[in-house]
């Protein structure tokens, strides 16, 4: 099975890196320029593209929309202790959109990466 990719739009290359390899556990598989870089947890690739970069994903589409970071759609993470990673990354100043929600699937909360894309952590019920 190919590995999944998802694509973000972000302000700063260089601060999204910092931010998922110091927080999040991943990787910089490819940084092959400063609007752009592959960081890789798992077999998720997350594909991170400067808004203002010169290449195709930051480009406008025909009716004029630009590409730009944030939204609601998501990547989710899970870990084995929500509670436990929520202390630390409040400890290091991450910003949250809310407080941690329990639901029939499980446990989960939204952070924001520094350009305002959300990652979904997730714990499974029984952790």
């Amino acid at each position: 099975m190919a590995p999944i990719r998802v694509r973000y739009i972000v302000d700063d290359v260089e601060a999204t890196i910092a931010f998922y390899t110091q927080h999040l556990d991943f990787i910089v598989k490819t940084h092959p320029a400063p609007g752009f870089a592959v960081l890789q947890r798992g077999d998720l690739n997350l594909l991170v593209n400067a808004k203002n970069d010169p290449g195709g994903a930051a480009q406008a589409m025909p009716d004029g929309r630009k590409p730009e970071p944030g939204g609601w759609n998501r990547i989710q993470i899970e870990v084995d202790d929500l509670g436990g990673l929520v202390e630390t990354l409040r400890q290091a100043g991450l910003r949250f959109r809310n407080d941690i929600i329990t639901g029939f699937g499980g446990r989960q909360i939204l952070v924001d990466d520094p350009s305002g894309n959300p990652i979904e952590l997730f714990e499974p019920p029984g952790k």
